[in-house]
């Protein structure tokens, strides 16, 4: 099973604001945990939405839309990508990550499951995203 720990953004991190080392150190160490328990399949911090844009899909059209995007609360500073055995694993190193923002800072983390190929009906289309995913590894 796998899960995306995702960590929300804040009107700082929106600014381009880099973490400091008092924020990336003990992130490091839980992603090295992570690591040595052989769960950690990705990790990484965004960049602000100020360097980002968006596609709207409309009645058939596409239009790009250039950050930066409203409501910090709503956008995502970084991911922990996991894989595990169960639901409860997941939560138990959801419940052990690190204040995303520094520990007296407001925060919020949120996770969840990604789909896996078999919770798709067998098709054609399914078949060659295995296909593709097995020419990945």
């Amino acid at each position: 099973m796998r899960f995306m720990i995702i960590v929300k953004a804040t009107p700082e991190t929106e600014a381009g604001a880099v973490p400091s080392d008092a924020l990336i150190a003990p992130m490091a160490a839980y992603h090295e945990e992570l690591a040595r328990a052989g769960v950690l399949l990705d990790a990484n911090g965004l960049q602000a939405s100020s360097n980002g844009w968006r596609i709207r899909y409309s009645r058939g059209r596409r239009t790009t839309i250039d950050g930066p995007f409203a409501e910090s609360k709503e956008l995502i500073a970084g991911y922990t990508l996991i894989q595990v055995r169960s639901r409860e694993e997941a939560m138990e190193w959801a419940r052990r990550f690190p204040a995303p923002h520094g520990d007296f800072a407001d925060g919020e983390i949120e996770v969840r499951q990604l789909f896996e190929l078999d919770d798709f009906a067998p098709s054609n289309a399914v078949e060659r995203f295995r296909e593709l995913r097995a020419a990945k590894h």
